[in-house]
């Protein structure tokens, strides 16, 4: 959570410079440094991921070092699990700061002929996006732990494709169906490169040890 906290930081600070060093009148050049700002956003939390990652590789060496079966008691996978977790539930709470900053004042949601469905569908892109960082957080792991850079690649381009989306609103469903979807699929895939496969599912659905 800190750590995506820092990299938050990091991007608001370039792109309130950016907004402050340029013509505030001019709305295609604003509209063009939110897109930037989304956009470094998105890889300065990618690059602080993979920073983190190097920090825990770190701690477990140290671990091993110190344990007396020369194993590390926390696996890079509980490791990844977490760190995603913590990505994920850190920025669906300044999601939720910026819902609750709109919703102060008099007023209806809708009033001057804004969609209605503000809230509810931001509350849905809150939590698909605590959903994708934590299994990005697998995903992510995984391809440095194994050297599979085309994963961190695709983690990259998965989350840049789920902000970008952001901009189709308030054509809401221009950007719900495509994260979702893209939801299903990173958690099958995370599923699958933590050990999981179709006949635990099956037997886990059927409650069989």
């Amino acid at each position: 959570a800190f750590f995506w906290l820092v990299s938050l930081l990091l991007s608001s600070l370039i792109w309130f410079i950016a907004v402050k060093a340029s013509n505030p009148q001019d709305e295609p050049l604003q509209k063009g440094l939110l897109i930037f700002g989304v956009m470094f956003s998105v890889l300065l939390q990618e690059a602080f991921r993979f920073l983190y990652y190097k920090l825990l590789r770190k701690a477990i060496e140290g671990l091993v070092a110190l344990s007396e079966d020369g194993c590390s008691p926390i696996s890079i996978q509980q490791m990844a699990y977490v760190a995603g977790v913590g990505f994920g539930l850190m920025s669906g709470a300044f999601s939720m700061i910026n819902l609750l900053a709109d919703a102060l004042g008099p007023g209806i949601v809708g009033i001057h002929g804004d969609s209605q469905l503000y809230f509810l569908t931001s509350a849905f892109m809150t939590m698909v996006l605590i959903f994708l960082h934590t299994f990005w957080g697998i995903l992510f792991f995984h391809g440095c732990e194994h050297r599979r850079w085309w994963e961190i690649v695709a983690v990259v381009v998965m989350h840049l494709a789920v902000s970008g989306s952001t901009f189709c609103n308030p054509l809401y469903v221009g950007s719900l169906v495509p994260s979702y979807l893209l939801m299903a699929a990173a958690a099958a895939w995370a599923y699958l490169l933590s050990g999981g496969s179709a006949q635990n599912l099956w037997r886990f659905l059927l409650c069989k040890s």
